[in-house]
């Protein structure tokens, strides 16, 4: 499994909370609390929007572990942004390779995952079939996650729809739903744990799936505000009027005080949208 976290909202020095905090994505790299492997050592990415120069994102992606990367720590103290994506990787499927590190990148979209989708390689070859060959042929890695998103985007571009926080959440729950369908038709038995996020820089939505309930989930929270600040690695997101300008999502809350974490429910959605505006959504999969 993996660790991630996803940051809209007023812009922030990625060092903020990178670094920073307690419990920071880079101390989870080497021991995350909320993992019975605690090890996120086989690569990292990030992802992040610079607006005013482009709407495709900067993604930078490594396979050194999170932790003994100079250069990310160098770079974290000098960008700032209003969305970013970071990500922790612990191998699961496929090698170590920076093909397989998240974020994945496609146009405006950033996409990472951390969890597993049950059985994939009994479904890989079937689902493949199912691409178009633009989308075939945009994976570059072996991950079960750049799988999905492909499936993910191939499905969305069928639909000539535009990216909204609704629409977003509507072609995922279809994707997650194709994935067990495939499972079900090719004999794939195991469980699936899907933790994902996808953003243009505008829009964002995160899921919390996992196909047997009697399983333990893996971890997911957010938190929501006005402002965001990390003093002395203590993290803090200020309430205030009803305008929400800052809202993270993280694997594993970034410190034990004073930050409302909030635990993002079993099989729901959080959908912001453009102008943060949050939303819990259902996600109702036949599994």
């Amino acid at each position: 499994m993996c660790r991630f976290i996803a940051y809209i909202g007023n812009s922030l020095v990625l060092d903020e909370v990178l670094f920073k905090p307690m419990n920071s994505l880079i101390k989870q790299s080497i021991h995350a609390r909320e993992m019975k492997e605690p090890l996120n050592g086989d690569g990292f990415g990030l992802g992040w929007y610079t607006p005013e120069i482009d709407s495709e994102p900067a993604l930078y992606r490594s396979i050194q572990p999170a932790w003994n990367d100079q250069n990310l720590k160098y770079l974290a103290r000098k960008i700032q942004s209003n969305c970013f994506f970071a990500h922790v990787r612990s191998a699961s499927c496929g090698g170590v390779s920076q093909d397989n590190c998240h974020p994945f990148h496609y146009k405006q979209f950033l996409f990472m995952h951390n969890g597993d989708i049950g059985g994939f390689g009994k479904i890989k070859r079937y689902l493949r079939r199912k691409l178009s060959d633009k989308f075939y042929d945009f994976i570059q890695g072996q991950t079960d996650s750049e799988h999905f998103f492909a499936l993910f985007l191939d499905n969305f571009q069928k639909k000539q729809i535009s990216f909204e926080a609704n629409t977003v959440a509507s072609v995922l729950a279809d994707t997650i739903q194709e994935m067990e369908d495939f499972k079900k038709k090719y004999g794939a038995i195991e469980d699936s744990f899907i933790n994902a996020a996808i953003t243009d820089g505008k829009n964002m939505v995160v899921v919390r799936y996992i196909s047997n309930p009697k399983d333990t989930p893996l971890s997911l929270y957010y938190a929501i505000g006005v402002q965001y600040e990390c003093i002395k690695g203590d993290c803090h997101i200020h309430s205030g009027n009803n305008q929400n300008k800052s809202i993270l999502i993280v694997s594993e809350r970034l410190t034990d005080s004073q930050c409302k974490w909030h635990e993002i429910p079993l099989n729901h959605m959080l959908l912001v949208q453009n102008g943060l505006v949050t939303t819990l959504r259902p996600l109702r999969i036949d599994a």
